[in-house]
């Protein structure tokens, strides 16, 4: 390639400089590597001849790196290692593994399952770069809908798509112990509701529903809030700004603190969602991503039982 010189050290070379190092000695290098310890030598002093340089200085009755050959060894192995890796890379792009995958994942969505099967699938595929879409409510449907991503988690599956059932999440009606609500030291009703500040996180789709009840969770309340993340959600009600319904997976903190506590509400004080996997074509789903969707199952399965709404907050298996 115009403007590239070639390199003047093989990767073999540097093997056989990294395995002198490693083993202590030539003979060990060539035992380790297959070799005859003259084609080990050789490979160091041509090394040494191109490069104007010294590996090794002796000392006493051994030879030992000199600060040259210590920084020419840790690029070496990074050398070695990146060499390998491509190799890698190329055996999975080769048997069809997607180099990109595109996920909208709806935010109520748990951490401790995502981010725990992205790691195992990076382990499988190190080489496949993950893009994703932490969406609320019309987002994710919007992703899929445009063509923006390939797989999604969503609590509503779009016209025109199949998904199935991955994992369900209770959510709770709640505010600070000291708010308003709580001081009525009664059931309450949506009027009781309607009378104080809702906290609500925007919906992230372009072309956004800003009707009050768009989000099942939204009440027609006389005082709203709406932000764009559900951490400011929850901070600002933790401080006593107002109610809100959280997904009980992204609260325990807050509610074993006591920085947050459940609303008594006369009727609906639990509800359970249910959150789909959804292909935006499984017909043309590569083996990464049937792969991403596999994990993402045995995942939500193994670490996030199905809730029973009939168990009180906070004794849910699991949490």
């Amino acid at each position: 390639m115009r403007g590239m010189s070639a390199p003047r050290i093989t990767l073999e070379q540097w093997r056989a400089l990294l395995q002198v190092v490693e083993s202590g000695g030539y003979a060990q290098a060539a035992e380790a590597l297959h070799k005859s310890q003259s084609a080990i030598t050789y490979a160091v002093q041509q090394i040494e001849a191109r490069l104007g340089i010294k590996a090794f200085e002796v000392q006493g009755r051994k030879a030992v790196l000199t600060a040259t050959g210590q920084l020419l060894v840790r690029r070496a192995k990074a050398l070695i290692d990146e060499a390998a890796s491509l190799e890698r890379a190329a055996g999975v792009l080769s048997a069809g593994w997607e180099a990109e995958l595109r996920l909208a994942v709806e935010i109520i969505f748990p951490n401790r399952v995502l981010l725990p099967a992205l790691a195992a699938f990076g382990e499988i595929s190190p080489h496949t770069r993950i893009e994703l879409i932490e969406s609320v409510i019309g987002g994710t449907s919007e992703a899929l809908l445009t063509g923006k991503v390939d797989l999604a988690i969503a609590p509503v599956i779009p016209p025109g798509f199949l998904g199935d059932p991955l994992m369900s999440l209770r959510f709770l009606p709640v505010a600070h112990p000291d708010h308003p609500l709580h001081r009525l030291g009664r059931t309450l009703t949506r009027e009781d509701l309607r009378a104080h500040r809702h906290l609500v996180v925007r919906d992230s789709a372009l072309s956004r529903d800003l009707r009050p009840g768009s989000n099942q969770y939204s009440l027609d309340a006389k005082q709203r809030w709406v932000v764009s993340h559900m951490s400011t959600s929850i901070q600002a009600a933790t401080m006593g700004h107002g109610f809100a319904w959280f997904p009980e997976e992204k609260i325990v903190d807050e509610l074993v603190a006591g920085r947050l506590k459940v609303l008594p509400l006369r009727e609906g004080t639990v509800r359970v969602l249910t959150l789909y996997l959804i292909f935006a074509d499984r017909d043309y789903a590569g083996p990464g991503l049937l792969k991403l969707a596999e994990i993402l199952r045995e995942t939500a399965t193994s670490t996030c039982p199905t809730p029973d709404p009939a168990l009180p907050p906070m004794v849910v298996p699991g949490l």
